[in-house]
């Protein structure tokens, strides 16, 4: 039976994580809020560009473009895993990495090569010896358009060389502060609007300068958009599931201190009726 001073001991330590769990679910909290506003700001902005460039690209010819044109007999995909750089946030990290090795275990023929946004990823996937072509920590602190920017450069270089066939994205969309979910988007190559049947005359646009000069300033700018999105969803996500996780480790640490000390005034009586035992044993004895 432990005694009265380690009870309180663990207790005290109970308590100062408590107030630091507090803390961080209040930090999350304010975080939360900034991320998501970017995010919902930017959402009408990629979905605008994404379907300007669907509508674009259906006015030119696609073998123009190589970021418009589908390798289905590469030998290799690039899949962008997006982790947080800092844990306790749940279970946030692990299902993104457990979606990625679903990903690389579902063809077991293709070769995946992997670029990695968030130390968690990094660290992990490092460890396993999987080939890496671009590796960034320490970005969803403040998450910056530059950022989205290195990383859309090494993608369509990678594309662009024919060393990969497909590009995908792996992240954490951000549904509501209590819901996130694991998505895996296509980014390579980028889809386009079918051309109509017989019978469905297009809207006629008139283009300064021509589509195709439009598509070579818009296809690269859209790659990074998509990663930026990408990029402030998970920001979002990460931060309202290290709210939630804060917040069921500081209800946890409550019943965890109120079990603690009833059970130290369970010992405290004990001691006390042993001590009132052995005074009137002695007085009888006396």
């Amino acid at each position: 039976m432990p005694s009265l001073i380690d009870l309180r001991r663990r207790i005290r330590a109970v308590r100062s994580t408590q107030q630091i769990t507090k803390a961080m679910k209040m930090i999350a909290a304010s975080r939360l809020r900034r991320a998501q506003e970017r995010m919902m700001n930017f959402r009408p902005y990629s979905d605008q560009t994404r379907r300007l460039v669907r509508s674009v690209a259906t006015r030119v010819d696609v073998s123009r473009h190589p970021l418009l044109a589908a390798r289905p007999g590469a030998p290799a995909a690039l899949l962008v895993v997006m982790t947080s750089d800092k844990g306790l946030c749940g279970s946030f990290n692990t299902n993104v990495l457990k979606q990625a090795g679903q990903f690389i275990t579902a063809s077991p023929g293709r070769r995946v090569v992997l670029a990695l946004v968030g130390r968690k990823g990094r660290d992990f996937f490092r460890r396993r010896g999987f080939p890496v072509c671009y590796e960034a920590v320490n970005i969803f602190g403040r998450v910056r358009f530059e950022d989205a920017q290195d990383v859309a450069r090494v993608v369509i270089d990678q594309f662009v060389a024919g060393a990969v066939g497909e590009v995908y994205v792996v992240f954490n969309e951000f549904k509501s502060v209590l819901q996130q979910r694991v998505t895996v988007e296509p980014l390579l190559p980028l889809a386009r609007i079918e051309a109509p049947g017989p019978g469905e005359a297009p809207p006629d646009y008139l283009y300064e300068p021509s589509p195709a000069a439009i598509l070579d300033e818009l296809l690269p700018r859209t790659v990074e958009i998509e990663l930026f999105r990408a990029m402030l969803e998970s920001a979002a996500a990460e931060h309202a599931a290290r709210m939630t996780a804060m917040d069921a480790a500081t209800k946890n640490s409550a019943e965890v201190i109120d079990q603690l000390t009833l059970y130290m005034n369970k010992v405290r009586q004990a001691a006390i009726t042993r001590e009132i035992i052995e005074v009137v044993s002695g007085a009888e004895a006396l």
